[in-house]
């Protein structure tokens, strides 16, 4: 079949999921608790669902006053049955497989389930659905004339006791449909492969010789290697290796301190950056617009959205509220409810809603990724953005970033401590931090009270790290590629302090 013919007849057949779209969009509420029901009645007989009398819940209070919310570690001793081969715990149909999470709060790995369902329903309808929203927006795309660079985690998967377990991207390599590979580079050998160093340098040996219409994987990671393929082949920008790239899927971490980095390396007006929010627990949300911004929440992927307001959260007056009572431009912690056995557990996320109809949201960071020591409240989404504004005013570009609080000890005030890792240097680090400081307050009024005449909070401090610095730390936690990150923002000084001690030239 021509490759012409074939564009034309994949993007005809994943344009035709945009009805069943508009349905969760029109009826959002509807559709949630229709999906709760069923998600009920289904894992009715479990271990799980006898405990909390699933088949006696008839309505969303009933649900909300039976079943309690939960974190990992209180999911773990059932997650661990079905891990050690007992089924029927928390989900009815056999679970085989667990997502690895990177851990990178947690020095102790997490087990996600991952079921058939939640792989068929969530996790590759989400990849079609990404497809087909990009499609309806943009008519003339040559998507399938050519191949996706995909840039996965780098943990192969292994075998315990009749399940496996792996990073999600792993499983979800493993599993995929034909038609999926046919259209992806590197090869699923390749992109299965443990060692990240050696694993980037195949990739680009495969991809280098492929049509590349798409990207889709980890800013931060992607950066990595698509400048490593430059340096490899000699080329100035990606445009000279792959003339016909026109998107790229990305999701992960935040694209604001790369975005102009990318524009360098792909020098075209009319290229596509297309935002996806998922993780090892399920597919949340996709950006439906171009050059936009807010991410669209998928309502009928077989999992049920309740959030906290993190002006509660933590409290004694913490209170968790459906979808149908969110407001727009309020902080929410998300708890979700899955096809694959997860009850009421919390995710870790925290968004903010721009839109209700239809229902739209943009990550703000996640519930322990935050500064609050001194009650300033500072989230990613303050940093990023104030990072953004701050190296356009002195053209400074970034790679990495941490920040964490210097406590107060005696008569000394407390402070936030930084260490960039810059690609770009600003004229003057010092002007730099004073910015950026002000940036902080501008977008934080609760930061710019503490920071008012240095009541509570000093200057900040800043610190520069020395090439590779952020990339040295992640390899000697085994911890290169994939979905693996640096925190951002911490509470405590662990992350920062290991930095600090490494920020010398061996």
């Amino acid at each position: 079949m021509p490759i012409t013919i074939f564009n034309s007849i994949a993007s005809w057949f994943l344009k035709k999921r945009i009805h069943q779209m508009e349905l969760f969009i029109k009826y959002p509420n509807e559709v949630q608790q229709e999906l709760l029901n069923q998600l009920l009645q289904t894992a009715q007989y479990t271990y799980y669902g006898k405990m909390y009398d699933f088949s006696n819940i008839r309505n969303y209070e009933q649900f909300r006053s039976k079943v309690p919310v939960v974190r990992y570690e209180e999911m773990e001793p059932f997650i661990e049955r079905t891990r050690c081969g007992e089924q029927n715990v928390f989900w009815p149909t056999p679970i085989r497989w667990f997502a690895k999470s990177s851990g990178t709060t947690n020095a102790k790995s997490k087990f996600i389930p991952v079921s058939e369902e939640a792989l068929q329903d969530c996790h590759y309808k989400s990849s079609k659905d990404l497809l087909c929203l990009y499609l309806n927006n943009n008519e003339d795309s040559q998507l399938f004339t050519g191949k996706s660079l995909r840039l996965g985690g780098s943990k192969q998967l292994y075998e315990d006791k009749g399940t496996y377990f792996g990073d999600l991207s792993a499983i979800l390599i493993d599993n995929m449909p034909i038609w999926a590979e046919f259209s992806s580079t590197p090869s699923n050998k390749v992109s299965l492969m443990s060692e990240w160093e050696t694993k980037m340098q195949a990739i680009i040996k495969e991809a280098v010789h492929e049509n590349v219409t798409s990207l889709a994987g980890v800013p931060s990671w992607m950066l990595v290697l698509l400048n490593n393929a430059l340096e490899t082949t000699g080329k100035n920008h990606l445009l000279e290796l792959w003339e016909n790239l026109e998107v790229y899927f990305h999701g992960g971490v935040s694209f604001t301190p790369y975005r102009e980095q990318y524009h360098k390396l792909i020098p075209k007006d009319s290229f596509n950056y297309y935002e996806i929010y998922n993780a090892s627990e399920g597919f949340f949300a996709i950006q439906d617009r171009n050059h936009s911004d807010e991410l669209l929440l998928m309502l009928d992927y077989g999992v049920f959205y309740e959030f906290i307001p993190m002006d509660t959260y933590g409290t004694p007056h913490e209170k968790v509220i459906p979808l149908w009572d969110v407001e727009v431009g309020k902080n929410y912690a998300i708890v979700i409810t899955t096809n694959a056995g997860l009850w009421r557990y919390l995710i870790g996320d925290t968004v903010r809603f721009t839109s209700i109809a239809p229902h739209r949201i943009k990550i703000t960071g996640r519930t322990k990724h935050f500064i609050n020591v001194f009650g300033e409240e500072l989230i990613i989404e303050n940093t990023e953005e104030a990072l953004k504004r701050t190296c356009k005013a002195t053209g400074a570009e970034l790679i990495d970033y941490t920040v964490a609080p210097v406590f107060m000890k005696g008569k000394s005030k407390g402070a936030h401590e930084w260490l960039i890792e810059f690609k770009t240097f600003p004229g003057s680090i010092a002007n730099f931090a004073q910015l950026l400081d002000l940036e902080l307050q501008k977008l934080n009024s609760d930061y710019e009270a503490k920071r008012y005449n240095n009541m509570t909070l000093s200057p900040l401090i800043l610190h520069t790290a020395r090439p590779q610095l952020f990339y040295d730390w992640l390899k000697a936690h085994d911890k290169l590629g994939g979905q693996h990150k640096v925190p951002r923002l911490s509470n405590e000084r662990k992350h920062l302090d290991e930095l600090l001690q490494m920020n010398v030239k061996n």
